[in-house]
């Protein structure tokens, strides 16, 4: 098998070999080459420790030392090579208490996650394959090198990458491993939220974010995120509805694009509904005021997982949101929703209705999804029309009231709020000298 590699990478590899040393590329990008996909990262292994890279190469950063990686720089363009290394004992589930550098590639190899990520390559050597990683990659399952529950216990966010390599790769996840997953879940309660987050993103983003239900049935989501273990459980007996809150959640992530504040979005869309149950006297479920629950849930989840403000700020706002519909639909009624939601939340909430209602019941789909067709048809006129729907929009400021008499403070506050409704209702009024005239009568003249 041939594996073309980036011409400085295959630099690097040269040089340490002229220079008396063993240089292979390894783990992802070999992983993802033969499986015909574009490597976002190139790292470098190798038999010479970190004095003797940095001897080779007249530019480096010590990344790593401690841990064998040295970062080699051509043409600023940083590239990891790290020293073949024994890990010593795990002592938090995370990192090696140390390490140990050997002069054997496979017991570098034996020391990595999963099979797929343990395969080295260079031209001289071709493929080293010590754990049938290329059968796996066949098979498409994740499978761990050696014991299972050895490589969970020495990192136990290796748990979490299982299932998001299978959910990137489109794999399945080998019974040995997926065993040991389930028996070392609770483990990830030691890994930090930063982590679980990135993980967790990586996974959502995906093209399989229906691999959350292997978070769910593997006890994982209890550890990371135990609302989605009860949304999975919890039922939703109404026709406009089909299988559990979870299910419905998951379905509703395959039909968003793959970016982040959309698919966290859908994930928590319905996170309230299990606080929100009502049975009415036919035994129908509903689920009033769960979008308001949700919106505080996630917020709460969000920050658990020490998301940026940012990210948080736009969830929260489809969550309360996603179910909001005015009515009857019209510029105006459109005009208030989108000033109630925020013009940025536009048109990512079209997204997030049409996914919420595509993973409903078939009971009057096509209904709803031309709701939203209207919806979004008047939210382009208004745009297009550049409506006023801000306060920045107002053609009254706050200096113009000052300049009218009107003294700082709150008052001011409150009066640009009534003409903001007034220019909301009517935008033929946003006009300074009528809004003035209304609100501030006898100061123009």
């Amino acid at each position: 098998m041939i594996i073309k590699m980036p011409e400085k990478v295959n630099y690097i590899i040269k040089e340490l070999q002229d220079a008396g040393y063993e240089a292979f590329a390894v783990g992802g990008c070999i992983r993802d080459s033969v499986l015909g996909r574009e490597p976002q990262d190139w790292d470098i292994t190798t038999s010479a420790r970190p004095a003797e890279i940095k001897e080779v190469f007249g530019y480096t950063i010590d990344t790593g030392i401690a841990h064998g990686t040295v970062t080699v720089m051509l043409d600023h363009q940083g590239f990891e090579v790290t020293t073949y290394r024994i890990d010593g004992e795990y002592e938090d589930a995370r990192h090696p208490k140390d390490v140990v550098f050997t002069s054997n590639l496979r017991e570098d190899l034996k020391r990595r996650d999963f099979t797929i990520n343990a395969m080295a390559y260079n031209d001289r050597a071709g493929l080293v394959d010590a754990f049938d990683g290329l059968g796996d990659l066949k098979r498409g399952q994740v499978r761990c090198v050696g014991a299972a529950k050895e490589r969970f216990t020495e990192d136990a966010l290796r748990i979490l990458r299982a299932v998001r390599f299978q959910a990137q790769l489109g794999f399945t996840i080998e019974e040995q491993t997926k065993q040991a997953i389930m028996e070392l879940a609770p483990n990830l309660k030691k890994i930090s939220a930063e982590r679980i987050r990135t993980e967790l993103v990586k996974l959502l983003i995906s093209p399989h974010p229906e691999a959350m239900r292997d978070v769910w049935s593997t006890g994982i989501a209890d550890v990371i995120l135990p609302e989605f273990s009860v949304m999975m459980t919890t039922g939703q007996n109404n026709p406009h509805h089909c299988g559990t809150v979870g299910e419905h959640t998951i379905r509703s992530l395959q039909e968003v694009p793959p970016k982040p504040v959309l698919r966290l979005a859908m994930l928590l869309h319905d996170v309230g509904k299990p606080c929100c149950i009502t049975t009415d006297e036919k035994g129908i479920m509903h689920f009033h005021g769960h979008p308001q629950v949700g919106e505080m849930m996630a917020n709460q989840i969000m920050k658990r997982l020490k998301f940026d403000n940012d990210t948080i700020r736009r969830v929260r706002a489809l969550v309360r949101f996603h179910d909001d519909r005015p009515w009857p639909l019209t510029e105006k009624t459109v005009r208030r929703a989108i000033v109630r939601a925020g013009k940025d939340q536009y048109p990512d909430l079209f997204v997030i209705k049409r996914a919420d209602i595509l993973a409903q019941s078939s009971l009057y789909r096509k209904e709803k999804l031309d709701y939203v067709d209207r919806y979004e048809e008047l939210y382009h006129q208004i745009m297009q029309k550049q409506q006023c729907l801000s306060l920045k929009d107002l053609a009254v400021t706050g200096s113009d009231l000052i300049a009218a008499g009107m003294k700082p403070g709150r008052e001011i506050g409150m009066v640009l709020n009534q003409m903001l409704q007034e220019v909301i209702d009517d935008p033929q009024m946003n006009r300074k000298e009528l809004l003035m005239e209304k609100f501030v009568p006898g100061c123009v003249k």
